[in-house]
């Protein structure tokens, strides 16, 4: 699992920014930034601060997507409009 990645993610799909998410979690946001660059690593200490300030569990963070959670969260970013035009597309077929 490349942990950078997956915190920027969630971090994301959490709507904070960078600066937003280190001030809730009291870590620097230099960094938080470093980190999810991958130009450091995180303790333990740190991503658990992280995590509680996203209300995940560090189990939720280790924790795999499956493909459905990639399509909910895709979908739950889709206007009222574009998600009508997306079902009636996939009744479709």
């Amino acid at each position: 699992m490349d942990v950078s990645k997956r915190l920027r993610n969630l971090r994301e799909k959490c709507g904070y920014t960078q600066n937003g998410l280190a001030e809730r979690a009291g870590v620097s946001q230099t960094h938080l930034r470093r980190v999810e660059l991958g130009q450091a690593d995180i303790t333990v200490s740190h991503l658990q601060l992280l995590c509680d300030a996203m209300s995940i569990t560090m189990r939720d963070f280790f924790e795999e997507e499956t493909e459905s959670d990639e399509i909910s969260a895709a979908f739950s970013k889709l206007s009222p409009k574009q998600k009508k035009l997306l079902i009636a597309f996939i009744e479709s077929l």
